[in-house]
């Protein structure tokens, strides 16, 4: 493995950084689910350092893309409080479970990997089956029963997905755009993308700054990722009602299910 201070002069992340900010801004999915992975198997990083590092530079980022999605007036501020409400939480907990475990562990280096590759293996299917859950969520009757739960079953899925970012740093983005739109059928996608993206934000704060305190954040390839996301994400986002995502989610998709079985299972 490379030593840190050669991370410095790395173009390679720079590109990286900007290839998946970009991914981001378009479809709200890529994130962790691209940038963790990358990471580990294309960088040889630690998968603690790598979740704790894009913890950050996920909240950075997506800060940007909040705001150019606030701009374009693609944020339903109600619903993404109501993730907050259960994922903050829930990544403050699963913080204090990491450093009771030891998150520098071999045991714990383990638990992420294997974590992380469900995560992605999840995130695959989410971006497969959207569609079928979406019709199916539009044909469901407009009960007054579900929609008065509506609010609790929000809370709930952020707390699920901020556990599962906290240890993984995946999640937040095609999961909880899959979730919200089975949710909130008749809500346009970009304000399902933009809401989730400015979910992320809070969520990925708490956590990345969490694991700072565990001692899993490496600055220096923080600042080189930041270099290359910053623009991209700010991109995607502008161009984000204009590409036709389609295809950009089938291509994910099976790059994610073959990463995360390698993660699982090698």
């Amino acid at each position: 493995m490379a030593s840190t201070m050669e991370f410095i002069f790395n173009p390679a992340l720079s590109i990286s950084g900007f290839a998946v900010g970009l991914l981001v801004g378009l479809t709200g999915v890529g994130g962790g689910s691209l940038m963790t992975p990358l990471l580990v198997l294309l960088f040889g990083f630690k998968p603690a350092t790598a979740v704790g590092t894009d913890l950050l530079y996920a909240a950075i980022t997506k800060s940007g893309g909040s705001w150019v999605h606030h701009r374009h007036g693609n944020i339903d501020w109600a619903i993404t409080g109501r993730l907050a409400l259960g994922s903050v939480p829930a990544a403050g907990l699963t913080l204090l479970l990491l450093a009771q475990l030891g998150v520098q562990g071999h045991a714990s280096e383990g638990l992420i990997s294997v974590v992380l590759g469900i995560a992605l293996l999840l995130t695959a299917a989410s971006l497969i089956f959207r569609r079928h859950l979406l019709e199916l969520a539009q044909r469901r009757p407009a009960s007054a029963n579900f929609r008065k739960h509506t609010a609790a079953l929000t809370i709930l899925v952020g707390a699920i997905v901020g556990a599962l970012v906290t240890i993984s740093s995946v999640g937040a983005g095609a999961l909880g755009v899959t979730a919200l739109a089975f949710l909130y059928p008749q809500l346009a996608t970009r304000r399902i993308v933009g809401s989730d993206i400015a979910h992320a934000v809070p969520l990925t704060l708490v956590a990345g700054l969490g694991h700072w305190w565990l001692g899993t954040v490496d600055v220096v390839l923080l600042a080189s990722l930041l270099i290359g996301s910053l623009p991209g994400i700010a991109l995607g986002a502008h161009f984000a009602a204009r590409v036709p995502e389609r295809a950009l989610r089938g291509l994910l998709a099976s790059v994610l299910l073959l990463v995360g079985g390698k993660l699982i299972f090698v």
